[in-house]
């Protein structure tokens, strides 16, 4: 009996053991399955997935659509476009002042040495016109300087609205001084300027004036006071322009340009062509600018303007 239990114990245990181990081992298995999965998860999850790529694709070129042609209807005519005409522009001049100015350029380049009366009905008579003096230094006569500060003077007073007369415009003419007196009378014109320059025997004279005539003077004498007026305006707007020495108005009575005409005159003396810096200065375009300026000042001033 004891020999029975003794075999059933021994069994027991080693039913124990058996089992034991058995129960290690498939806890040692479970264990490698286990690290097995983890180890495979974490592979997955850290590695990077490579990119795939996307083939570029060439955009294919845009057909610009053909249009079939629109048939235009039958019978429709096409409508008639009048051509704009562009509206013509007037050239633009200063607004007249209704004054008219008659402008004489003494002298010509050939002197006329026959005679005519210094007057109407005088029995006194003088050259018709004279050719005038020269420049003593720069050579230039007195002819061509009158006619080139008559342009100037021109061309500034119809900036201001003036009409003008011209006697003349070039060198080669016979124009006597009462021809000139009778065109400026006929013209329109209200007021004469007869422009000229001065000589001396003297070359230290030097500076500009006007000549008027006097109230006894026997053929204008009705309208000295009138050139009187004008002379000294003229005078006056000439010096302060030009800087040159002012000699005033002075009287003649004797003069064919003067005597003969029935509106207002003055002959403006604008400088001593035998005095070295008078003849310089009125050679400066500058100055001939300033010179015809300076009259068209005076004349402003006779008008009130």
């Amino acid at each position: 009996m004891k020999t029975k239990l003794k075999i059933l114990v021994i069994l027991c245990a080693a039913a124990g053991i058996i089992g034991c181990v058995l129960g290690i081992s498939s806890l040692l298995n479970m264990r490698d399955t286990t690290q097995e999965k983890t180890a495979s998860i974490s592979s997955l999850l850290t590695e990077s997935p490579t990119p795939t790529e996307t083939p570029a694709v060439t955009p294919s070129p845009t057909e610009t659509p053909t249009l079939e042609p629109t048939a235009e209807p039958e019978n429709t005519p096409e409508p008639t476009t009048l051509p704009t005409e562009e509206p013509t522009q007037e050239p633009t001049t200063p607004s007249g002042n209704g004054h008219i100015v008659a402008i004489d350029a003494g002298h010509q380049a050939q002197g006329n040495s026959e005679q005519e009366p210094i007057g109407p009905g005088a029995s006194e008579t003088k050259a018709k016109v004279a050719s005038g003096t020269t420049g003593r230094t720069t050579g230039v006569p007195e002819y061509q300087l009158t006619l080139d500060v008559s342009l100037k003077l021109r061309e500034e007073l119809q900036n201001r609205g003036y009409q003008v007369v011209m006697i003349r415009e070039t060198h080669d003419v016979n124009i006597s001084n009462a021809e000139r007196a009778e065109t400026a009378n006929n013209s329109g014109a209200e007021i004469f300027l007869r422009i000229h320059a001065n000589g001396s025997d003297s070359s230290s004279v030097n500076g500009a004036l006007t000549m008027a005539p006097s109230s006894s003077n026997p053929y204008v004498g009705f309208m000295a006071d009138s050139c009187q007026r004008l002379s000294q305006s003229v005078v006056d707007a000439y010096c302060a322009a030009t800087g040159f020495k002012n000699m005033g108005v002075q009287n003649y009575d004797n003069m064919s340009g003067i005597n003969w005409c029935r509106i207002p005159v003055t002959i403006v003396e604008m400088g001593f062509m035998t005095n070295p810096d008078d003849d310089l200065a009125m050679q400066d375009q500058e100055m001939q600018k300033r010179m015809a300026s300076g009259i068209a000042d005076g004349v402003d001033d006779y008008f009130g303007i």
